[in-house]
């Protein structure tokens, strides 16, 4: 019996640094899919789709994404400064598809201080009509808002980004801008830096009413690189379980490889 309480007193130092390292890892995961972690960042994400719904002649359409994030403390204040740059393939009637750059689209947020462990974000946004074909972009300067929520958790990350755009000059002849998003993310983290994730963008048109929620459920995993480099490679399928007017996705495909660098100081 001796030799058992033994072996079990010798063991007990033992149990504090595994602990430690699992939170470790559940930490890094979750800053890896956390939208206000202050790190550099980039993203190479991309919208693969298939099919439309409502749309004749079965066109399939792509939209590759330029994404990044730098934090930054101007005017005393942490924010977080966030760029989006498309470069997508849409169909283009008659003449089949077009490939180019769409909309720039600029973000900063401004993250408010903590309640709890809750942490909220919110600042301007500015569309600027930087596509290189008509059917790759509104034509339209935007302006708008932009707020975010995160909610760590024992098993992953609760987040939601809700947007909201309205144009203000551009192509006259060119339908005017009103849209709202609303991004709800939930990680579920496994082992290894495995996680599961569901990160689909619900769009509503407020303008012509042609909206759609589409729900995602997908994979990923984080990689911890050199120098406190981290990557995060995903594929997250989504279907439209919800649609009002034609043209939504059916159904597509959400992946991407994003890399966050650790600021030196």
């Amino acid at each position: 019996m001796r030799q058992h309480l033994s072996g079990l007193l010798l063991l007990l130092p033992l149990a504090v640094p595994i602990d430690a390292i699992a939170q470790e890892a559940h930490d890094a995961v979750n800053d890896a899919n956390n939208p206000l972690t202050p790190k550099i960042t980039i993203n190479f994400q991309d919208y693969y789709i298939p099919s439309f719904i409502d749309t004749p002649g079965d066109p399939v359409a792509n939209q590759f994404l330029l994404r990044g994030l730098i934090p930054s403390d101007m005017f005393g204040l942490p924010q977080l400064l966030r760029f989006t740059l498309p470069i997508a393939t849409s169909p283009d009637v008659p003449s089949g598809y077009v490939t180019g750059l769409g909309d720039l689209t600029l973000m900063d947020v401004f993250i408010l201080p903590k309640q709890g462990d809750i942490t909220f974000g919110v600042g301007p946004l500015v569309v600027l009509p930087t596509a290189t074909d008509e059917s790759l972009g509104s034509g339209k300067w935007q302006v708008g808002a932009a707020g975010v929520v995160v909610a760590p958790q024992k098993w992953g990350l609760l987040a939601a980004l809700a947007t909201y755009q309205t144009s203000f000059a551009g192509v006259d002849d060119r339908e005017d801008v009103n849209l709202a998003t609303f991004q709800p993310i939930v990680n579920i983290n496994l082992t290894d830096g495995w996680y599961l994730r569901s990160s689909a963008t619900w769009n509503f048109n407020l303008e012509s009413g042609n909206s759609y929620i589409p729900v995602g459920a997908g994979i990923g995993k984080v990689f911890q690189l050199d120098k406190g480099i981290t990557m995060n490679a995903f594929v997250e399928p989504q279907y439209t379980v919800w649609h009002d007017g034609p043209g939504a996705p059916r159904w597509q495909i959400f992946a991407g490889l994003n890399f966050q660098f650790p600021i030196r100081r």
